[in-house]
C-alpha cells in the first residue's frame, strides 16, 4: 500500500491522538473520590449487616421498678399501682398460653401470671 506524502505526515499525528485518547479514557479517579467511593461502600455494607430493627425503640416504662411484685397474688390494684411505678402509660396481663400482639411499646408494662393468678414476670414492651 503505497500513501502520499500528505498521508505520511498525518499518520504519526493520527496515532499520537489515538493514544492519548485512549490513555485519557484509562485515567483513574482522583484519591479523594476513590476514599469518598469507598466511604459511601462501607456504610451501605454495614446498614445491610446490623439493621437497626434489632434494638427496640425506648420508652418511659421501667420494669426494674416493680420486679418485687413476682410471686405476689395478682389484681387490678397491684397492677395499677405497678403501672405508676414503673412510669408507664399502658398495663396488660398476660396469661400462660394468652395470644399477644408481638409490636413492642416502650411504655406498656407487661405484668405476667401462672394459673394460680401469681406475678410470674414483670417487663416492658
Amino acid at each position: 500500500m503505497r500513501f502520499s506524502p500528505n498521508t505520511r505526515n498525518t499518520l504519526p499525528l493520527i496515532a499520537a491522538t489515538v493514544l492519548a485518547f485512549t490513555l485519557a479514557a484509562c485515567n483513574a479517579p482522583a484519591p479523594e473520590e476513590q476514599d469518598q467511593a469507598l466511604d459511601q461502600a462501607k456504610q451501605a455494607a454495614a446498614e445491610v449487616a446490623a439493621p437497626e430493627a434489632a434494638t427496640p425503640p425506648a420508652g418511659s416504662c421501667d420494669a426494674s421498678q416493680v420486679q418485687g411484685l413476682v410471686g405476689q397474688a395478682y389484681s387490678e390494684d397491684i397492677a395499677q399501682q405497678a403501672k405508676q411505678d414503673a412510669n408507664a402509660t399502658q398495663v396488660r396481663m398476660l396469661k400462660p398460653n394468652q395470644p399477644i400482639t408481638a409490636e413492642y411499646l416502650g411504655e406498656r408494662l407487661n405484668i405476667e401470671v401462672d394459673d394460680k393468678n401469681l406475678v410470674s414476670g414483670v417487663r416492658c414492651g
